[in-house]
C-alpha cells in the first residue's frame, strides 16, 4: 500500500488572500508529495470533479487526456513507477484569480525534462497541460551546445563540412539503414525531418515529386495559405519579418526547398515508395522505392506517413462520366484556369477547394457553377485573423510578448472536450460582425452552418477535416451571382453536362471534383495491406459523434503523432500549426527508441472505425 499524505485544506478567507503564486506553489508541492510518495489516489483528488489532464509524451509515451479524478488516478497507477516525476515549480509569474489561477510550469522525469500549463479551479486543478521537452543525455545541440563547425588545428586527413555530409549522405540508404523511413516529403515530413535532425536520428524522407515543396507549386497557380504567417512558422527557423502574411504556393515551396538544404535533410526526391511490411522477427520494415530507375530495399526500424492531414483523393464514381466529352479532374490534380477561358465549369463541392478554383476560372474567364451538395461553414479571413486568431498568431501578439511556442502551448492546454466551448463564442461575435456578409450570401441561396454545435472553422476542422471555407475573395463572387450556384446532387453526366438529382442540367466543358479525401489509413491500405490498415483504423477526429467525426469519443486525434496498434506504425501531418508543434513530440518518441530507452505506452488508442 502506498502512503496517505494529509493534505491541509485553507479555509475560505486564507485562500482568497492568498496570491496567485502561493495558490499555484501550494498545489505543485502538495502535488508533487503525493507523486513522490506514490499516491495516486491522494494526487487525482486534487483534481476537480470536471477536470483534464492532457499528457503530450512526457507520462504516457503517447498523447493522452484524461478526465476527472478517476481519470488521473488510472494514469498515474500505471505511470508513476517508471516516470519518477519531481521538481514542479512555476516557470513564470502565475496570474489570476482565488477562483481561477493559471501559471507555465516546469518539471523532470526520470528520462526527460518537460514543461506545462496548469489552471486551478479554487483550489483543486481544472486544467493540467504536460509536455516533454526534451531527453535527458540527449538534448538538441542549440546555444551552449551548439557544434564548433571549424576544426581547428592541423590534420592531413581533414574532411571539410561538405565532404561530410556528401559522404553521409551517399551512404544512408545503402551501406547504413535509416533508422527512421518518413514517406512524404511536404511540410509534415520535412519538420519532422529537421527534429529528426537535430536529434541525431539517422532519416531518410521519401518524395515523388522532383524537387521539396513541389507539392506546392505544382497546385493550381491561386493557391494561397489561407493561415497567416505567424500560424505557420517551421520549426528553428521563422520566415522573415517581411514575409507576406498569406503564402503564396510558389514562394512558400521555395521556403520549403530552402529549408531542407539549410537543415540537412537526407531528402530523396523523385522517388516512389512502392510497398512496406514490417518483420515481426527483426523488428524492421522492409520499405521498397524506386529511385533513378531502380528498386532500392530500406530497412527501417520506424515508417511514418508524412502524406499530409488529408488521405487519398475521394472521386466520386458517377453514372456517365466515361461518356463526358470534357475535362474532369479531382480537385487535387486541377491544372489551373487558363486553358479554360470561355469554357463552361461545373465544380462539386463548396469547401477551400471549391471556392479557390471558381475564384480562379471565373477570373480567367469561365463561366463557373458551383454545386453545393451541403451546408458550408464559411468566415470571413480578416475576422478570423482578427477575432479567432488574432491573440495568438498576429503581429499585435507579437508585440504583446507572445511567442510562436507560448502560443501552440496556450492552444495545446485546451483540452479538446471543451475547446468548443472557447470557439463558439469567437463565431458568435463573428456572426454578429459579418450578419450583413452572411445575408448576401443566404439570400443567393448558398446554404450555410457553423458547426454542429456552432463552434465553427477550428472545431470542423479537428473532427472532420473539411466543410468550411476560409472566405479570401469568393464568396462575394456567389453572392453577387458571378459564380452561379446550384444546390444539390449530381446524379449523372452526359457527354456534355452535369445533371442533378431534381433534373436540372448544367452544360460542362469542365467538370472539377471538389470532394474531399479519405481516412489517411488509405494509404498504409495502398503500401503497406489493407489488414494493416484496418489493424491502425481511421486517422483524423475526435470521436466527437458530430458530422462525419463518429464517436466514441477519443480526446485526440486519432492515430496522429502517437503510437498505433501497428507496431513502429506513425502518422504525421496537419496544417503548418501543427506539423510544427507536433514533430516535437513524435520526435522525441522516435528518438527514444532509437535509444532503446523504455518508452511504456500508457491508453494506446482502441480502433472503432476502419476507414
Amino acid at each position: 500500500m502506498t502512503q496517505t499524505l494529509e493534505r491541509p485544506t485553507p479555509d475560505a478567507e486564507t485562500q482568497a488572500a492568498s496570491t496567485p503564486a502561493r495558490r499555484i506553489q501550494a498545489w505543485l508541492t502538495d502535488f508533487e508529495a503525493a507523486l513522490t510518495a506514490g499516491d495516486a489516489e491522494l494526487a487525482a483528488s486534487m483534481f476537480d470533479e470536471d477536470s483534464y489532464w492532457r499528457d503530450l509524451v512526457a507520462f504516457t509515451w503517447n498523447i493522452k487526456t484524461v478526465e476527472g479524478p478517476d481519470g488521473v488516478r488510472d494514469m498515474l497507477t500505471a505511470t508513476l513507477a517508471h516516470v519518477v516525476p519531481r521538481g514542479f515549480a512555476a516557470s513564470e509569474e502565475p496570474t489570476g484569480t482565488p477562483e481561477m489561477t493559471e501559471a507555465w510550469i516546469e518539471f523532470e522525469t526520470e528520462v526527460g525534462r518537460g514543461r506545462g500549463h496548469l489552471r486551478l479551479k479554487g483550489d483543486k486543478a481544472w486544467t493540467l497541460l504536460t509536455t516533454l521537452d526534451e531527453l535527458k543525455g540527449h538534448e538538441e545541440p542549440q546555444r551552449d551546445r551548439r557544434p564548433m563547425g571549424a576544426e581547428h588545428g592541423a590534420d592531413k586527413n581533414r574532411q571539410t563540412w561538405l565532404e561530410k555530409r556528401e559522404k553521409e549522405a551517399a551512404e544512408l540508404g545503402h551501406a547504413t539503414q535509416p533508422y527512421v523511413v518518413i514517406v512524404g516529403g511536404g511540410q509534415g515530413g520535412i519538420a519532422l525531418g529537421a527534429r529528426l535532425r537535430q536529434l541525431d536520428v539517422p532519416t531518410i524522407i521519401i518524395e515523388r515529386n522532383e524537387r521539396p515543396g513541389d507539392s506546392w507549386r505544382k497546385r493550381y497557380k491561386s493557391l494561397c495559405l489561407h493561415d497567416p504567417v505567424w500560424y505557420d512558422h517551421l520549426p528553428y527557423i521563422d520566415f522573415p519579418k517581411n514575409w507576406p502574411v498569406f503564402s503564396p504556393k510558389d514562394k512558400i515551396g521555395d521556403w520549403l526547398e530552402m529549408y531542407t538544404k539549410v537543415m540537412e535533410l537526407t531528402y530523396w526526391s523523385s522517388t516512389e515508395c512502392k510497398s512496406a511490411k514490417y518483420d515481426e522477427d527483426s523488428g524492421e520494415w522492409i520499405v521498397v522505392v524506386e529511385r533513378d530507375g531502380a528498386d532500392i530495399t530500406l530497412r527501417p526500424q520506424q515508417l511514418v506517413m508524412a502524406t499530409g492531414m488529408s488521405g487519398k483523393a475521394n472521386m466520386p464514381s458517377i453514372p456517365g462520366m466515361e461518356d463526358f466529352t470534357g475535362d474532369q479532374h479531382h480537385s487535387s490534380q486541377h491544372p489551373g484556369p487558363d486553358a479554360y477561358a470561355g469554357k463552361k465549369a461545373v465544380v462539386i463541392g463548396s469547401n477551400n477547394s471549391a471556392h479557390d478554383i471558381c475564384a480562379a476560372l471565373w477570373e480567367a474567364g469561365a463561366d463557373v457553377t458551383m454545386v453545393q451538395r451541403s451546408s458550408t461553414h464559411i468566415v470571413r479571413s480578416d475576422s478570423l485573423m482578427d477575432l479567432g486568431l488574432g491573440d495568438l498568431y498576429s503581429e499585435r501578439a507579437v508585440e504583446s510578448g507572445m511567442t510562436t511556442n507560448k502560443a501552440d502551448m496556450t492552444f495545446a492546454s485546451l483540452p479538446y472536450r471543451i475547446l468548443h466551448e472557447f470557439q463558439i463564442p469567437v463565431y458568435n461575435a463573428i456572426r454578429e460582425r459579418d450578419a450583413d456578409f452572411y445575408s448576401r450570401l443566404e439570400s443567393a441561396g448558398f446554404q450555410l452552418d457553423y458547426g454542429d454545435d456552432d463552434s465553427g472553422l477550428f472545431m470542423k476542422y479537428l473532427r472532420r477535416g473539411s466543410g468550411y471555407y476560409i472566405d479570401v475573395g469568393a464568396s462575394e463572387l456567389v453572392a453577387n451571382g458571378s459564380i452561379n450556384l446550384a444546390p444539390g446532387t449530381v446524379e449523372k453526366l452526359t457527354a456534355d453536362s452535369v445533371v442533378l438529382t431534381d433534373g436540372t442540367e448544367l452544360p460542362a466543358d469542365l467538370v472539377v471534383y471538389a470532394t474531399g479525401y479519405g481516412s489517411l489509413n488509405g494509404w498504409a491500405a495502398d503500401l503497406i495491406s489493407q489488414e494493416v490498415a484496418d489493424k491502425v483504423g481511421k486517422v483524423w477526429g475526435l470521436g466527437s459523434d458530430t458530422t462525419k467525426d463518429p464517436g466514441p469519443w477519443e480526446g485526440e486525434q486519432r492515430n496522429m503523432w502517437k503510437p498505433t496498434q501497428q507496431e513502429a506504425l506513425w502518422f504525421h501531418g496537419g496544417n503548418l500549426h501543427q506539423s510544427r508543434h507536433y514533430s516535437l513530440y513524435l520526435a522525441l518518441q522516435l528518438k527514444a527508441r532509437c535509444e532503446d530507452i523504455p518508452t511504456p505506452v500508457f491508453g494506446l488508442q482502441d480502433v472503432h472505425h476502419t476507414s
